[in-house]
């Protein structure tokens, strides 16, 4: 997993809904968010990025901290 930045829409919470992020300096739009899902202190999301890869951002609560894999299945 990588470290990323992650511009987010935040409505009643922080990071409802994460829209673009930036990894090793180059930026991505997200097209889609394929799934959603919480884990004990994470908020994870499955997206489809501008570069059409499927790839798993994760946001940790406690750490305040995003991270990355993918692209899934790669």
């Amino acid at each position: 997993m990588d470290n990323v930045k992650v511009k987010c829409y935040s409505g009643y919470t922080y990071a409802e809904r994460p829209m673009s992020f930036t990894l090793q300096n180059m930026d991505y739009k997200i097209k889609a968010i394929e799934k959603e899902w919480l884990t004990p202190g994470e908020r994870h999301f499955l997206i489809h990025t501008g570069d059409n890869k499927l790839r798993q951002l994760c946001y940790n609560e406690i750490n305040d901290e995003w991270l990355i894999t993918g692209p899934v299945g790669d």
